[in-house]
């Protein structure tokens, strides 16, 4: 599939999954930053009323929206490019070839880091009375620098090249032993499970193994200003400040989040898929 089809696919998909997830987000955000109990979380989220809840919506619209594009997308156009100009070693190897290209889509993305801070900017209860939306929070950090709308930068690279890797390996092995366990039904609502389930699965596991780095990358862009932490700095302050056990507070309610999340992503993106393959098959009749 073109660059451009399997981009609309991903970004669809991604608007669909974070308007139905936001207000949890917000929840294992709060319980991330404050180290809050799920219910506390809740209650304040309540307590701010609901034209609150979808707060800072606009960031994490248009930064899963273009990461997800990205990520379907670039995948695609980067395997094409190394399938022709990539190493024999590359070349013959199917799992080095989906590595490689998922790597390097991952790394890609990490240009839409402003988004992500801005996002976290918004959510963060210190900053409701200073930072009105998207495009004021976007234009009061350039009184800071250019490189404070990178903050994070590097957890988030740490993060997205390998999960791009084990999503895009994974990804078609679990959805077969899915099928297999579902037995022969291939009707649209069997194949849509299989793909909700696999998505889920693949999602849940990747979010909940990279989550301890999600901490520690929301505290470092959660600050306004001041001092440059490295990750390694960033994260043993987080450790010290918390231990084990407050370090995985909210991981329950992230893993739920991540089941509903990369089920819907993975359908929606399978169904827009199939879409516009059908829509382009009528063209051709």
């Amino acid at each position: 599939m073109p660059f451009l089809e399997e981009a609309s696919c991903g970004g669809c998909a991604a608007s669909v999954n974070v308007l139905v997830t936001y207000p949890l987000n917000k929840v294992i955000f709060r319980q991330q930053i404050q180290a809050m109990r799920f219910n506390s979380a809740l209650g304040q989220l309540h307590s701010e009323g609901a034209y609150r809840l979808y707060r800072g919506v606009l960031p994490p619209l248009l930064q899963k929206a273009a990461s997800v594009s990205l990520m379907f997308g670039l995948y695609s156009t980067y395997r094409e490019s190394l399938e022709q100009h990539a190493p024999a070693a590359i070349r013959q190897s199917p799992l080095a070839l989906t590595a490689t290209a998922a790597f390097l889509a991952g790394t890609t993305e990490a240009f839409l880091v402003p988004f992500e801070r801005v996002q976290t900017l918004l959510q963060h209860p210190k900053y409701h009375g200073l930072l009105r939306n998207t495009g004021h929070a976007l234009y009061h950090l350039r009184y800071y620098g250019f490189q404070e709308y990178y903050r994070g930068l590097v957890p988030i690279l740490c993060r997205n090249g390998p999960s791009n890797v084990l999503f895009f390996s994974m990804r078609e092995p679990i959805s077969t032993s899915v099928g297999h366990l579902m037995g022969s039904n291939k009707s649209s609502l069997a194949v849509a499970v299989q793909n909700f389930v696999s998505g889920a699965i693949l999602g849940a596991g990747l979010s909940t193994l990279f989550f301890p780095l999600n901490v520690v990358k929301n505290k470092m862009q959660c600050r306004l200003g001041g001092e440059f932490f490295s990750l390694p700095a960033a994260a043993r302050y987080v450790f010290q400040e918390r231990g084990w056990r407050l370090l995985y507070r909210g991981v329950h309610v992230n893993f739920t989040r991540s089941l509903l999340s990369w089920g819907i992503i993975n359908t929606s993106y399978e169904f827009f898929r199939k879409l516009l393959h059908d829509g382009r098959d009528t063209a051709e009749v």
